[in-house]
């Protein structure tokens, strides 16, 4: 008979229950969080921390850095060597006094301010990296928040149109019924079963869309595009009006950009200038003599400095080629901001209208059309049961009133459309 040893047998066995206790846990949280319904700050946190582009351009801008500070060193200093005028005859070193081994160093020194300029000019491109992750950010924020809300107004479409369904489905019922004991026309009952039919198809184009603009969102989000929406009503800031963001909009990533992009060009002009400067090249050299005088006294050692200057005399074809071609970049960067600036306020001009004419819009479907659509429903629905009108004319009622209802709820999520744009617009605020 064998017999288990506890002492040996007990810490394994605790070690496996802590580590299936461990699993469990993790897979009931990841359970949660996948069951967790999806908000509004939710998707914002998950896309921005989950973006690649974003963090690509900050590795560019640290990389731009570390090269800002390598551009402005001198280059490497070069060590020379070598055995001169050697007898190829016997390979005598001794026999010939202009025999040398030589040792030397050679330092360069670029052109004027060169180094200074090309320093400057990587700091400004990793600076205009770190602009593009902001600026990339914010379309990122942006993006995220109208294609949360059309997914959320194809969800609350669904459910009005899916309550209209039920009221419908009570008509077909009536109809039926009266049409079986002859109070109304099989035209009626027809009329009833077609709504539901186009209803049913109007679902499945919701749900279509849902569909898609979850497949959009996924691009973000990854598999947390798909959780089931906060049932709560998504809401933004309130974005200034046009004024106080016209006002800010100088300082709106997308200007600033452009800002480094044409500070970059001209440090490149600033470069292409300094090239009309000569460029300095010093060194030293050791030279070691063999053998010995005629009169058998030792050959002295000898000692060399250099100096080598850039002549540029025939600038022509080069330096002013390369001058003019950096102005007319550094040009095409300043119209390029310019456009960049026009199109903004181009954006918050038709932005600020269409949230004034969207408010109104609004304003009137929730103050008096939602109402009126309601009341002439159930108007109809008396002078049915009456018989004051026919059938044709209660369905027309009721199809308003869910058209009314559908598109009160398309004006309030197209206008929070506009406030994402507007805080878009508005990112100057921040700096």
């Amino acid at each position: 008979m064998k017999f288990v040893d506890l002492q040996v047998c007990w810490p394994r066995m605790l070690s496996r229950m802590a580590l299936g206790l461990l699993l469990l846990l993790w897979l009931q949280a990841i359970g949660a969080e996948t069951t967790v319904p999806l908000a509004l700050s939710d998707a914002e946190r998950i896309a921005l921390e989950n973006d690649p582009l974003v963090r690509a351009r900050m590795a560019r801008s640290e990389a731009l850095d570390a090269d800002a500070v390598a551009d402005g060193q001198l280059p490497d200093p070069k060590f020379r060597t070598g055995l001169y005028n050697v007898p190829l005859d016997d390979f005598d070193l001794r026999r010939e006094p202009s025999t040398q081994l030589r040792f030397g160093i050679q330092q360069a020194f670029p052109r004027g301010k060169t180094l200074e300029l090309k320093s400057q000019k990587t700091h400004l491109q990793a600076q205009a990296e770190r602009t593009r992750a902001k600026l990339e950010s914010l379309k990122i924020l942006r993006n995220v928040r109208k294609t949360y809300l059309d997914i959320y107004y194809q969800t609350e479409a669904a459910r009005i149109v899916t309550e209209s369904r039920k009221l419908f489905e009570s008509l077909a019922e009536i109809t039926q019924v009266q049409y079986g004991s002859g109070g109304s026309s099989q035209q009626d009952v027809l009329r009833a079963e077609l709504e539901l039919s186009r209803l049913d198809d109007r679902i499945t184009q919701i749900q279509t869309r849902e569909e898609m603009a979850r497949a959009k969102l996924s691009r973000w989000l990854g598999q947390a595009a798909w959780r089931k929406l906060q049932r709560a009503a998504p809401s933004l800031p309130r974005p200034a009006d046009e004024k106080e963001i016209e006002a800010v909009l100088e300082q709106h990533p997308e200007i600033r950009l452009q800002s480094n992009i044409v500070a970059t060009h001209q440090q490149a002009v600033a470069i292409s200038r300094e090239q009309y400067k000569p460029g300095w090249t010093i060194g030293a050299e050791y030279r070691m003599r063999f053998g010995d005088n005629p009169d058998d006294s030792s050959r002295s050692d000898m000692g060399t400095v250099m100096l080598a200057v850039d002549m540029p005399l025939f600038s022509e074809k080069r330096q002013d080629k390369r001058l003019a071609a950096s102005q007319k970049r550094a040009d095409a960067a300043y119209l390029d901001r310019q456009n960049s600036w026009r199109m903004l306020r181009e954006l918050l001009a038709s932005a600020s209208s269409s949230r004034e004419r969207l408010e109104e819009r609004l304003q009137r479907y929730q103050q008096q059309l939602i109402r009126e659509a309601e009341e002439n429903a159930k108007a109809a629905l008396l002078a049915y049961q009456s018989g004051t009108i026919e059938f044709t004319g209660l369905m027309r009622a009721r199809i308003t009133e869910l058209e009314i209802h559908l598109q009160a709820l398309k004006l309030r999520f197209g206008l929070m459309k506009i406030h994402a744009d507007l805080l878009y617009l508005a990112a100057g605020e921040e700096q």
